[in-house]
């Protein structure tokens, strides 16, 4: 099954026998702004306009645990996250759509949780609402209870001594901007540079300018070209768990499976016992 969906895809299957559920999972990372404008507000984004049909779901309340020793986006309870999900429409027979406001980001960290705990069949909208030519609708859909019970995968995810483990027997790729992983800047965790061994892939050179996903046999070259070759064991991480995602999604894209450390720079930079590199070599 294909990971992503363009939106005349989207449109064909919504005007279908068995349209998809529709999340909207508009995000962005909130940073503190020297001109003191308000945080980003998903809800009200959504609230302004979205695709017909589509549910809001909150990438900091519903796709990820409280802020702490785990990182800043941990995993959710799963409790939490089905009760979310089913509160949302998301059935386990019918098909799921996500989409953002077209980083992608945020709809990978949904289509990453929903598939790692067993939702067979979801896609994100390649290129997210900007790519959508439809009408949008202000309309909130009434509340339908799904039934998705969520059942965490036996591989795909990592832990921090996993991670490690990786970077030196398979490949462990670094979803952030280069100069966060080489350490020249860090706007956010305490210390700036990479886990040994890991090698720098940020997941903007996935995309074109666009924001859509490059073509799969480009998307494989390039994973290939940075030591992602045939039976390769491959991770990824980032700075929370959110970018990174769209790293997986973007090796999905490509034909290769990869996990994701979900705590990522993020729990493994507050850990003073963990070895940090600098610069541009992986070691």
């Amino acid at each position: 099954m294909n990971a992503i969906i363009t939106a005349s895809e989207l449109a064909g299957d919504l005007a279908g026998e068995n349209p998809p559920v529709v999340l909207d999972v508009r995000w962005q990372l909130s940073t503190a702004k020297a001109a003191g404008e308000p945080p980003f507000d998903g809800r009200a984004a959504y609230e302004s306009g979205h695709v017909p049909g589509a549910v809001y779901v909150d990438l900091d309340r519903d796709l990820a645990g409280s802020a702490g020793a785990a990182g800043r986006h941990p995993l959710p309870d799963l409790g939490e996250f089905g009760a979310a999900m089913r509160r949302a429409g998301v059935f386990s027979a019918r098909p799921v759509v996500v989409y953002d406001g077209g980083q992608g980001w945020a709809a990978a960290r949904a289509w990453w949780l929903l598939r790692w705990t067993g939702h067979p069949d979801v896609r994100v909208l390649d290129g997210g609402l900007p790519s959508w030519q439809g009408e949008l609708s202000v309309d909130v859909p009434a509340r339908v209870e799904g039934d998705f019970a969520p059942v965490p995968g036996a591989t795909g995810l990592l832990d921090a001594d996993g991670a490690a483990a990786l970077a030196r027997n398979g490949v462990l790729f670094d979803a952030r901007a280069g100069e966060r992983y080489r350490g020249e800047v860090e706007p956010i965790d305490r210390v700036g540079g990479h886990i040994p061994g890991a090698v720098s892939a940020p997941t903007n050179d996935n995309v074109g300018r666009d924001g859509r996903f490059l073509a799969p046999e480009d998307l494989r070259d390039r994973f290939k070209a940075l030591g992602a070759s045939d039976g390769t064991e491959v991770g990824v991480y980032c700075g929370s768990g959110v970018s990174g995602a769209h790293e997986v999604l973007a090796l999905a894209v490509a034909g290769i499976p990869a996990a994701l450390y979900v705590g990522s720079w993020s729990q493994w930079s507050s850990d003073p016992s963990r070895p940090v590199a600098v610069g541009p070599d992986p070691q």
